[in-house]
């Protein structure tokens, strides 16, 4: 286990989390968190220059149409199909706890 992460540092950030962690498990995260403390630091060793930034492995391209406005319905005669309106609105039952 090296050196990055020590089973005080474990039992701290438990504590932060409200989390009761026993001994065999304070030695267990703390042997797991150090290997990921390692790999990260593998990955940060690795030399990128030259290689761009990306923010996803495969090429992702826009799958929807364009956004093109068209007109809307028309409001006479959908207003006409409901089964009532008022002041040239839907009427609708009125909400839980709202007065009629």
């Amino acid at each position: 286990m090296a050196d990055r992460i020590s089973r005080h540092d474990v039992a701290h950030v438990a504590w932060l989390a409200r989390l009761e962690l026993g001994d065999e498990e304070l030695e267990r995260f703390t042997t797991q968190l150090a290997d990921v403390l390692d790999y990260a630091a593998e990955v940060e060793a690795l030399n990128l220059d030259g290689v761009p930034a990306t923010s996803h492995p495969y090429p992702v391209g826009n799958v929807l149409r364009d956004d093109v406005p068209e007109p809307g319905l028309d409001r006479a005669e959908v207003l006409a199909q409901a089964p009532e309106t008022e002041a040239g609105q839907f009427r609708v039952p009125p909400v839980r706890g709202e007065a009629p």
